[in-house]
């Protein structure tokens, strides 16, 4: 027997249940293997600092501003 990886992106619990039941129905062995690198929070914050990001909400400084700040 051979192993392959296939990384998936459901949406949300019903696609994995029906995955499963997809991999059942064909006979085929599988193993779940939920991996999450990051701390749930901290991924939180970065994608709501994207989206503030895209609605203006940031901070704009120069170059000059931001080299002053290592003197």
């Amino acid at each position: 027997m051979n192993a392959i990886n296939i990384t998936v992106y459901p949406d949300d619990v019903t696609q994995i249940e029906n995955l499963k039941a997809v991999m059942k129905a064909f006979k085929i062995k599988f193993k779940v293997v939920d991996e999450h690198p990051y701390d749930p929070e901290f991924v939180k914050k970065i994608l709501k600092g994207r989206e503030d990001s895209k609605q203006g909400k940031g901070l704009k400084i120069s170059l000059e501003e931001l080299n002053s700040l290592w003197k």
